[in-house]
């Protein structure tokens, strides 16, 4: 039998408290979508990221930027992409300079139903933080969470 190092139990025991605060937000955003809006987390992401293209020079993400922003493989990206665009509310069209190129847009049902599904993303997100903060094992991750400061 091999001695357990303490400082890797201490780190696993927060990576298991972080993978359980995730999951708590992960889940309380996705009834409070699905029930409101009838998006998935991972749709409302998707929707969220292209809503943030601009025209010109880094304007557009190629899909490998977009799986990485929204933590799904290629292939699964591609996947929601068409399951989005079967609803109207993306569209892909060829890249002008690159034929191979596809680039991918939220139409104006998209970006309508976006803005009428941020509030609630936004609510519920407080409220599973709030609700994690109660619990001690998860209130410290709660305070970095709510202390990270994004780039503008």
């Amino acid at each position: 039998m091999t001695a357990t190092d303490p400082a890797l139990t201490a780190l696993s025991q927060r990576w298991c408290a972080l993978s359980l605060l995730h999951g708590r937000i992960e889940a309380h955003l996705e009834r409070a979508l699905e029930s409101g809006h009838g998006l998935s987390v991972r749709e409302y992401s998707l929707l969220d990221v292209l809503s943030r293209q601009h025209s010109g020079p880094g304007g557009h993400l190629q899909m490998k930027q977009v799986a990485d922003a929204v933590v799904l493989s290629q292939s699964a990206t591609t996947r929601l992409v068409t399951r989005l665009e079967d609803r109207g509310l993306l569209t892909r069209y060829l890249c002008a300079t690159d034929r191979r190129g596809i680039y991918t847009d939220v139409t104006e049902a998209g970006l309508k139903l976006l803005e009428e599904a941020r509030p609630t993303n936004d609510s519920a997100l407080r409220e599973a933080l709030d609700e994690a903060a109660k619990n001690p094992e998860l209130a410290a991750l709660v305070q970095v969470v709510e202390g990270v400061s994004t780039p503008a």
